[in-house]
């Protein structure tokens, strides 16, 4: 009968398992981080203020009907329109004296220059950036890709609040959008509409 003791594990042998236990937590670390992202990302842009994907704000419509005017208070509203790629884009007034709790229209112009569809998102910005918390959009075509056709023009309205809590010392607020061609679905417009799809 063989007495031989168990054989242990070779001193390679457990560092290869201590290896492989660091890799599975990195790998465990790595996936969570990627989850991470999306909210950490969100937050840096509400902070900052930069290219701040705007979501349909839910609230606003009940918030406007339930918000008392502020008479005694006046807030200036600058309107600023900037493009990137096919579109000329500007807002027909480029300010309003507005009084915290009124509901309030714009209007912005955008016309694609192209003879082909094109797809673009609007991206807002304000200022000063504590402002945007306070600026309540009931309507507004930043919350949804936009496509035009070729040489299409069309007028987008933006309906707005601004909340009487704004703090006392912002008496302006720039609204300023940013318009960029949407890559990717620009092409495969121009392709149907070249098929007459």
């Amino acid at each position: 009968m063989d007495r031989t003791p168990p054989s242990q594990p070779t001193p390679g042998a457990s560092q290869n398992l201590r290896m492989v236990g660091k890799l599975i937590l990195v790998t465990v670390v790595m996936f969570g981080f990627g989850f991470a992202l999306i909210p950490l990302y969100e937050k840096f842009c509400e902070v900052t203020g930069i290219n701040l994907l705007t979501k349909r704000d839910s609230a606003a419509e009940e918030f406007a009907r339930n918000t008392q005017v502020d008479t005694s208070r006046r807030i200036t509203v600058e309107f600023d329109a900037n493009s990137r790629g096919a579109w000329q884009f500007r807002p027909e007034t480029n300010a309003l004296e507005v009084h915290p709790g009124e509901l309030v229209t714009v209007v912005y112009d955008l016309v694609n220059t192209q003879a082909v569809p094109t797809v673009g998102q609007a991206i807002p910005s304000y200022a000063p950036m504590v402002s945007a918390r306070y600026f309540r959009k009931l309507e507004c075509f930043c919350f949804a890709q936009q496509e035009l056709g070729g040489h299409e023009v069309r007028k987008f309205p933006v309906v707005f609040v601004v909340d009487p809590k704004l703090p006392k010392d912002v008496n302006t607020i720039t609204l300023s959008y940013t318009f960029f061609e949407v890559g990717g679905r620009t092409a495969s417009s121009g392709e149907a509409a070249e098929r007459g799809i």
